[in-house]
């Protein structure tokens, strides 16, 4: 068994001398020995195979350098001498003329040392054998395209479990498609020649110089929606969506993955918002039956607290309350309903429809239909204000900026990247640090005097930059102004990246931080509009939702 990575790996060949080669794209557990053995920059998806090396007993590799990381891996592995044998393939950045005969060059020296390892020859049978017999098709109805830099196997899994169209690999490493010759070629030279030539044509990956063949997979039939994947810190393809979204007039989401295990809860939410706002999305629950209790609500599971709104049938607000979620999303929902009841005297089965969101809405049984909060927030938005065309959540574990169409509907979303910074949750750890509560910290920070700037981008190290900063006797009020600037500075390029615009509403519970709101204004340049109950706007939106399916 050999593994390979690239599509540019030439597969065919390595039957012919006898291998058995099989694709290695998998997510590491873990970075432990990568990160011992190669520089903390090397690139994820490097480090995953680098892992993956050692922890699967992988003996025979074949890699391409098509980037320093790499080639850094091929050197790594290498000299490490754990492997039967290792072959790293140079891979011209043109196709045709002088570069693909270099990369003839390359098909013969690999079949002289996997030759000479195996102390196997050529097979032209098995050579001929290896293509496919019918080339991989696309879907023959609408799809998904999962585009850009290759995605691990479990996150296309995943990819493909939560959408509701059939899901095409059209990543770097999905789009390796080769036709068998169409005729006996016997002399092996010209065939080396012919199967150079079908290599370096294959749809272009963005290391090539001519990437003008990638257009061809954006218009193909079919397609309805992109998912454009990056792999962290790797920027070959980040330039590619930049260009794509301003081109594209289909649906696009773009993801960032890391090749370590899926998590579940952002992923989710960004996928669940993208399919339920295109043109594809499929529109789930049907009105519930046999209740007469003439109430709709809306329930937001969220990581820090639980938000329920209650709807009567004429979609007049009869209230809402807000419960600690604790260690449980589905106690948190039983604590909601408890205090719905006890509030507002309405019980769970007078209610017509149910919709949940939030990270914790699929552990809220009793719903009838689960929604995303960035479609519950924009709805619930655009219903308190419709001037509304920019919504600034900042939860308790994550951020996040909704653009609205001139409709109300979303038209774009960004949420920050697996960090707690700028969120709830990062004030109320520095509330703890600081010995007060997150409501004393609202009104504290306005009072400072020295403009101090809270410079660590990780909560951690930023709980640790507040100890040095108490340390040096540094007031309460500057301290926290700092903290709040730090927020407001994350949040405005937030914004920015969403390309949100005026008029801004901010809802979640950090909404009620005066100091936040005062600096993220500075930021923007302009009023942020605060809702009554700005923790409510997420199940204010899902109620609207249960009311729609009602009517």
């Amino acid at each position: 068994m050999i593994a390979w990575n690239c599509k540019y790996t030439p597969v065919e060949l390595l039957c012919a001398l006898g291998a058995e080669p099989f694709f290695w794209n998998s997510a590491a557990d873990d970075f432990g020995y990568a990160q011992r053995v190669a520089h903390g920059s090397i690139c994820c998806h490097v480090q995953a195979f680098l892992q993956n090396c050692r922890d699967k007993g992988l003996r025979e590799v074949v890699l391409v350098n098509c980037c320093d990381s790499m080639r850094s891996a091929y050197g790594i592995l290498k000299n490490n001498g754990d492997l039967d044998f290792i072959f790293l393939l140079d891979l011209p950045h043109k196709v045709g003329g002088c570069a693909q005969n270099i990369f003839k060059k390359e098909l013969f020296r690999l079949v002289e040392e996997y030759s000479k390892f195996k102390n196997t020859v050529f097979d032209s049978d098995k050579f001929k054998a290896a293509f496919p017999v019918t080339p991989k098709l696309l879907p023959q109805e609408n799809f998904i395209a999962v585009a850009g830099g290759r995605v691990s196997d479990s996150l296309l899994a995943e990819i493909s479990a939560q959408l509701p169209l059939p899901v095409a690999d059209l990543t770097c490493a999905g789009t390796r498609l080769l036709g068998a010759p169409t005729q006996d070629i016997d002399d092996f030279d010209a065939l080396m020649d012919w199967y150079a030539s079908e290599l370096l044509s294959l749809t272009p990956c963005m290391r090539m110089h001519d990437v003008s063949g990638r257009k061809a997979l954006y218009n193909l039939p079919g397609l309805s929606g992109i998912i454009y994947n990056t792999v962290k810190f790797c920027d070959y393809y980040a330039f590619e969506y930049d260009a794509l979204r301003k081109e594209t007039k289909l649906p696009i989401l773009k993801i960032e993955s890391d090749y370590l295990p899926v998590t579940g809860g952002q992923l989710s939410t960004r996928l669940g918002a993208f399919a339920e706002n295109a043109a594809f999305a499929q529109q789930a629950g049907d009105k519930k039956k046999g209740s007469a209790g003439g109430y709709v609500a809306g329930i937001d599971s969220g990581s820090t607290t639980t938000n329920m709104v209650v709807l009567a049938a004429d979609g007049s607000f009869i209230g809402g309350v807000t419960v600690r979620t604790g260690p449980r999303a589905a106690v948190g929902a039983n604590k909601a309903f408890a205090a719905v009841k006890e509030q507002l005297g309405i019980d769970k089965e007078q209610l017509d429809y149910l919709v949940a969101t939030g990270y914790g809405r699929n552990a809220v049984l009793s719903a009838d239909q689960t929604v995303t909060e960035i479609t519950c927030h924009a709805r619930g938005a655009r219903h308190q204000n419709s001037d509304v065309r920019t919504v600034i959540d900042i939860g308790g574990q994550d951020s996040k900026v909704i653009g609205l169409a001139d409709d109300g509907s979303v038209s774009n979303f960004v949420m920050n990247d697996k960090c707690a910074a700028g969120t709830g949750r990062f004030l109320e750890l520095m509330a703890t640090t600081l010995e007060m509560d997150v409501a004393e910290m609202s009104s504290v920070g306005l009072g400072w005097k020295d403009d101090l700037t809270i410079s660590s981008i990780c909560t951690v190290f930023a709980e640790s930059e507040v100890v040095s900063l108490i340390a040096d006797n540094r007031t309460a009020a500057d301290i926290v102004h700092g903290l709040h600037k730090s927020v407001a500075l994350k949040t405005a390029a937030l914004v920015g990246r969403a390309g949100g615009v005026p008029a801004y509403m901010i809802t979640g519970g950090v909404a009620h931080n005066a100091g936040v709101v005062q600096e993220l204004e500075k930021k923007l340049r302009e009023k942020l509009i605060i809702p009554d109950e700005p923790e409510l706007c997420g199940a204010l939106g899902a109620a609207l939702i249960a009311l729609d399916k009602v009517k």
